[in-house]
């Protein structure tokens, strides 16, 4: 009877043996149909990144944002001092104000009251010219017939007869001028000028805006690298900037591997922290040429391998992936 037993625990032994081979074959299979179907690479997160620094150089008066924070396209980041700069800009715009004021007149041309005056002084002008030619014809009537009178004093009459006259030809000429108007090249250079002086408040507002550091794109701040009081100028770095708009994740493939993938194919990304959410990305750039694996790939069969860079890039909304976080990427073939 034990013999039987030990016969029929010996059978059972037998089966649960085969079926545990058979088991573990299947496994096998199943693990290298798998294998065959997906292919798994290790890399790193990488993302864009931007060095902001100010257009103009002078003394920082703020720092807006800390690192670590997210700010958005067109926020302002930092500012310079703008005093001296606004104190040229005030000036520019009393500048303008007064050849505008200038202009507006040239084209108004002269007014009825200046024309009068202009008038009144011609008359003034013809009646003082009238009473010093007579004085200089009667002297002169007086030295030619009795000689009453010196010589010197006939020059002095006949001298203020033709001053008095030639201030009758300016009074003239200014009454003319008056009634003609501004000339066609007064109105043009005036014109020039107010233009100058326009072009001259634009610049100066553009410097102004210039003054303002903005986040040229959504982002985050990683690194602050000067303080208020600090002298900025375009070669000083002010922030580093990592963009959201675009992450991926650059891995290697090996030759062997290279056929079975191309730009656009799906992928998963994930990483330690969210083991069980995937991020969605797609293959974005292959590299055409071969390089020895980086120090960054520690895998033992890649280490003295010739592999292809690959950079999957991923959709983050959420930004979890942060500039060298270590991540696994899987592509269904």
């Amino acid at each position: 009877m034990k013999r039987k037993q030990k016969g029929i625990l010996a059978i059972i032994l037998v089966l649960l043996a085969g079926i545990a081979i058979y088991a573990y074959q299947q496994h096998e299979a199943a693990v290298k149909r798998a294998a065959a179907q997906q292919l798994t690479l290790s890399g790193n997160v990488d993302v864009r990144e931007v060095t902001l620094s100010f257009r103009e150089s002078d003394r920082i008066k703020e720092i807006l944002v800390e690192e670590g924070d997210t700010v958005e396209e067109g926020q302002v980041l930092a500012r310079l001092d703008t005093d001296e700069l606004k104190i040229d800009l005030r000036k520019t715009k009393a500048q303008i104000a007064a050849q505008e004021s200038a202009v507006e007149k040239l084209h108004n041309g002269t007014r009825t009251e200046e024309i009068e005056q202009a008038r009144q002084k011609l008359k003034a002008a013809q009646a003082a010219a009238s009473n010093a030619q007579g004085i200089y014809e009667r002297r002169q009537a007086v030295y030619d017939s009795v000689q009453g009178i010196s010589e010197q004093d006939l020059d002095n009459a006949r001298s203020q007869a033709e001053a008095k006259q030639a201030e009758v030809d300016a009074a003239q000429e200014a009454l003319n001028e008056a009634m003609n108007g501004p000339r066609s090249e007064d109105v043009r250079a005036a014109e020039a000028q107010l233009q100058a002086l326009q072009e001259e408040q634009a610049r100066e507002e553009y410097l102004l805006s210039q003054y303002e550091l903005r986040a040229p794109m959504k982002g985050v701040i990683r690194s602050r690298l000067v303080e208020p009081g600090d002298m900025a100028s375009p070669s000083t770095p002010v922030f580093n900037l990592s963009l959201l708009d675009k992450k991926w994740v650059r891995a290697y493939v090996k030759e062997d591997d290279l056929g079975r993938i191309y730009e656009g194919q799906s992928a998963k990304v994930y990483i330690d922290s969210q083991k069980e959410k995937p991020l969605t990305g797609q293959i974005g750039y292959i590299a055409d040429t071969a390089e020895f694996t980086p120090k960054t790939v520690q895998t033992d069969e890649l280490r003295t391998a010739l592999v292809y860079e690959v950079r999957v890039y991923v959709d983050d909304d959420a930004n979890v992936l942060r500039l060298g976080m270590p991540a696994t990427v899987k592509i269904e073939l």
